[in-house]
C-alpha cells in the first residue's frame, strides 16, 4: 500500500489526518489521525530482498474514549483487507487518548 493509497483510505473517515504530525500550531482539535511508515518487514531470498513490505502505523487521537469512531476506523481497515493489531494509551501530558493500529502492508 502506497502513501497515496493510505491517504485515500483515511479520507474515507472524514476526519483530519497528516503524515507523522501536524505542523506546530496547526493541529486540529481531536479527533484526528497521524500515520507513518516506521520501517519495513521485507522477505529475503538468495540474500536479496525478494518482497518488500512496509510497516504502517495509524494513530487515532481523541480527547475521550470513542468506541464508535474506533469501530469506523476498523471497518475501513477491514474493507481494505488489512490485518491490523490495536493498542491504546492515555497520554497524560497531552490529556489525549492514542489508539494505535499497526499493520504490515
Amino acid at each position: 500500500m502506497t502513501h497515496e493509497e493510505v491517504m485515500q483510505m483515511l479520507a474515507e473517515l472524514d476526519i483530519p489526518f497528516a503524515y507523522d504530525h501536524f505542523a506546530e500550531g496547526e493541529a486540529p482539535d481531536p479527533p484526528f489521525i497521524c500515520f507513518l511508515f516506521p520501517g519495513s518487514e521485507n522477505f529475503a531470498a538468495d540474500n536479496v530482498v525478494y518482497m518488500e513490505f512496509s510497516r504502517l502505523s495509524i494513530e487515532l487521537y481523541t480527547d475521550e474514549k470513542d468506541p464508535k469512531l474506533e469501530d469506523r476506523v476498523e471497518e475501513v481497515l477491514n474493507s481494505h483487507e488489512l490485518f491490523w493489531n490495536k493498542s491504546e494509551v492515555w497520554i497524560e501530558s497531552e490529556k489525549i487518548y492514542e489508539v494505535l493500529y499497526q499493520m504490515t502492508v
